[in-house]
Order: structure tokens, then sequence, then C-alpha cells
């Protein structure tokens, strides 16, 4: 393992476990109302990122996608996650054993659907993007299962 998956592992693992850490939205994204994220986004897209939805099964753009290439956030174009760490998980969803820049996602204990977990955000404009598990076998044992993407 190289230092710099090792530094994220252990950047990942103190977030995962304070639960806290500023944010670097900016006041720009906090004044964007309903009405420019509905103009902005589709009803599909303003559903899972700023309601909190979840993007149906095998359905999404990049759930099965091969191509290399990095992932941002369809919000703000914020880089998220790279292709070298993409997974088949057999859910349906894009799934990631790490983030690009671990900087860039902030998260959430969460507790829906009689579950608890930890909801994974864009840092920069707030998007929900899914949620992390600790439940992987790739080298940081993490599962991030995240919605619309852009490339």
């Amino acid at each position: 393992m190289n230092l710099e998956i090792s530094s994220n592992i252990y950047l990942e693992n103190s977030i995962l476990m304070s639960g806290i850490r500023e944010s670097r939205r900016s006041p720009l994204n906090d004044r964007q109302d309903k009405k420019v994220w509905k103009e902005k986004l589709t009803p599909e897209q303003y559903e899972v990122c700023r309601l909190k939805g979840t993007e149906l099964l095998f359905t999404g753009k990049y759930w099965d996608c091969k191509e290399d290439g990095v992932y941002h956030c369809i919000c703000c174009g914020n880089e998220l996650f790279d292709s070298e760490t993409k997974f088949d998980s057999g859910t349906g969803w894009p799934s990631f054993w790490a983030p690009a820049k671990i900087q860039n996602l902030k998260f959430a204990l969460e507790n829906s659907h009689r579950m608890r977990r930890m909801e994974v955000q864009c840092d920069n404009c707030g998007t929900h993007l899914g949620h992390v598990f600790n439940d992987d076998p790739h080298p940081t044992g993490k599962r991030y299962f995240v919605s619309i993407l852009r490339r």
C-alpha cells in the first residue's frame, strides 16, 4: 500500500470516527435556493442531490461504466472519485473503495430507513452523494455507494 492511500485511510478513519469536520462551503452555495437548484437539475437529480433521495438501481449513467476518468459532483463540479478505485459491487450503483480527494467529501451520521449509516456529501456544495460502509475487501476496507455523478 502506498503512502498516499495509507494517509487517506488514516484521515478518513479519523473523520468517520469523530464525525466532525469544517465545511469549505462558500456563502454563494448557501444562498442557492430551491428554485435555483430546480432550474439547474433534472427532477431526478434534484430529488437525489438536494432531498437525499436514492437513484434507482441499475439506472444511473455510470453504474456500469468501465472507462478511465474522474467523477465529479453534478451540482458544482468538485472532483470526487477516480475510476482507478471504482469496482463492481453488484449493487447497481457506482461503487468506489476510496475517494479521489478525501478533503472534497464530508460525512454525516444518518439514521434513516431503520439503519444507522454514514452519509457522504460534497464538501463544496453539500450535495448528497450516497453512503460509505466499512465492509469492503479492497485496501481501504471502505465501500462508497454513490448516486448521481458527472465525468
